[in-house]
């Protein structure tokens, strides 16, 4: 049975999340029923990262199991022609050894957080960033967030209900640049805990404010308590740009 490796681009917003969920319509069952129409086979498919409901990806990958042995051509042009109405895109197909798991092959995943700092509301970037209208320090920003590098116990910028049995994680880079009015957060681990990026952006927002200090920042960290984190940054400033394996 031939394993297909995906590589999938698509826009959050009118979706409940990545994973079928019973209260909404997914990016998964979108592709699964995509994969469906053209095969004639009902498969599961397994994806690298469980993005939340309006985050954006790049570069999300997913693997599947089908029966017949298709050209990887093929695949992702079939797979695109039963996705004409919905925002969610094959970028490319392949096909991967039997022991390949999207998620658990993984050995690096990079995610970009997009913030607009400006005054006027947003038009082409709407439901893509998130504005901030008081100005940002992005320097401080960067230094500060380099404190959240490394090994970590990061209870404190874990979701409540984030389902991961171990808070501990290792974020190998972290910067924050400024380029005109947009200002990105790039973080760079091998796995995430839910909510991570979007409450570092919302920490380090404080931080570019003059709220807090690199050491507030610090502080909040070593707590190990979720009531010390910064507010959770809106899911659409969130892009998961890329998986290496």
């Amino acid at each position: 049975m031939p394993r297909y490796k995906l590589t999938i681009e698509y826009d959050g917003g009118p979706f409940v999340g990545w994973q079928r969920q019973e209260n909404g319509f997914s990016v998964q069952q979108a592709l699964e029923e995509a994969i469906t129409a053209f095969s004639g086979e009902t498969i599961t498919l397994r994806g690298a990262g469980r993005t939340d409901a309006g985050v954006h990806a790049l570069g999300q990958v997913a693997h599947l199991d089908l029966q017949k042995d298709w050209q990887c051509g093929k695949i992702c042009n079939a797979i695109n022609a039963h996705l004409r109405d919905v925002p969610v895109a094959v970028l490319d197909a392949e096909c991967v050894d039997a022991d390949f798991d999207a998620r658990f092959s993984g050995k690096m995943r990079h995610y970009r957080y997009r913030i607009i700092n400006r005054r006027a509301p947003l038009t082409v970037d709407l439901q893509r960033a998130w504005r901030v209208s008081w100005p940002l320090d992005a320097p401080a920003m960067h230094a500060a967030g380099q404190r959240l590098t490394g090994t970590h116990d990061l209870t404190t910028f874990r979701a409540i209900a984030c389902q991961a049995k171990n808070p501990v994680k290792t974020v190998e880079f972290l910067s924050v640049e400024r380029a005109g009015n947009e200002i990105t957060l790039s973080v760079s681990a091998r796995s995430f805990l839910h909510h991570q990026v979007r409450s570092f952006a919302g920490s380090l927002k404080l931080v570019g404010e003059g709220k807090w200090t690199a050491d507030d920042l610090q502080a909040a960290l070593e707590a190990k308590d979720r009531k010390s984190c910064g507010p959770v940054a809106p899911a659409e400033g969130l892009y998961l740009i890329r998986v290496d394996y």
